[in-house]
């Protein structure tokens, strides 16, 4: 049996998540709640990393709080154990890294999801698994035997502008790089419009934030400007990238607080 204070927290935890919405500050994978909590409880979670208290990080007064990764898993949990159902896509998909294993998997999925002009090789696929599969966020649809929906991926460069050279030579990844070039959000046909890419992205954000990453960069087609605008992107024009013999355009979001 636990203590009361134990109970509280756990509480409180659950309502942040379940109360969270996208930040109003602009950056939309940056989930908040109101805090109009127990102080004491709001000081032992963001203490115990479940939460980030904007105030213990920019002082001044701060009505709301952030969930970290290791908050969000842990308030999934306790919204388990007493039976209560989760926004849809968290009960049925599992995000998570991928073993060098998924290397044929995600080449297949990449054909499947690009033309054969913008689609990555396998032998890349494979050479970019070798070196940055922790790079790599995969959603595996647990209600069909994990069957992977969609993922993520990129490499981790001290580079500020993108280059074509990134899709094809995995030695370009600096493992301590501050910025990640995506190279591909994949999601099959039979997983779209439910909100999975956003997710997929939104989840990426916060992992590579919490490993200290400064900026994701990627290019895309004019037609999917909007979309990623959504997701929190910025538009920075015309991208000096010739991939697969389309004009790009090359968009970026800055990570840190």
């Amino acid at each position: 049996m636990g203590t009361r204070e134990e109970a509280i927290d756990d509480l409180i935890l659950a309502l942040i998540y379940l109360t969270r919405f996208n930040d109003r500050e602009g950056i939309p994978f940056n989930e908040m709640a109101w805090k109009n909590y127990d102080f004491d409880a709001i000081a032992r979670l963001d203490m115990e990393d479940l939460i980030i208290n904007p105030k213990n990080r920019r002082g001044g007064s701060y009505k709301y709080a952030y969930l970290t990764e290791k908050g969000r898993a842990k308030a999934r949990e306790i919204l388990g154990t007493l039976g209560v159902a989760d926004f849809g896509l968290y009960e049925r998909f599992e995000f998570e890294p991928v073993s060098p294993e998924f290397a044929e998997e995600a080449a297949e999925i990449e054909q499947i999801c690009f033309p054969a002009n913008e689609a990555c090789t396998p032998q890349h696929m494979k050479e970019r698994i070798d070196v940055a599969s922790d790079l790599f966020l995969v959603a595996r649809d647990c209600e069909n035997n994990g069957k992977i929906a969609g993922f993520l991926n990129g490499i981790a460069t001290n580079e500020y502008r993108f280059k074509d050279e990134f899709f094809t030579d995995a030695g370009t990844h600096d493992p301590d790089g501050k910025n990640i070039m995506l190279l591909g959000l994949d999601v099959l046909p039979e997983y779209r419009k439910m909100g999975l890419a956003r997710e997929l992205v939104y989840n990426y954000c916060r992992r590579e934030r919490e490993r200290g990453r400064k900026r994701l960069v990627l290019t895309c087609l004019p037609d999917k400007v909007k979309m990623y605008k959504k997701f929190g992107f910025n538009d920075m024009g015309e991208s000096a990238s010739e991939w697969g013999g389309e004009k790009w355009h090359e968009m970026d979001i800055r990570l840190s607080f």
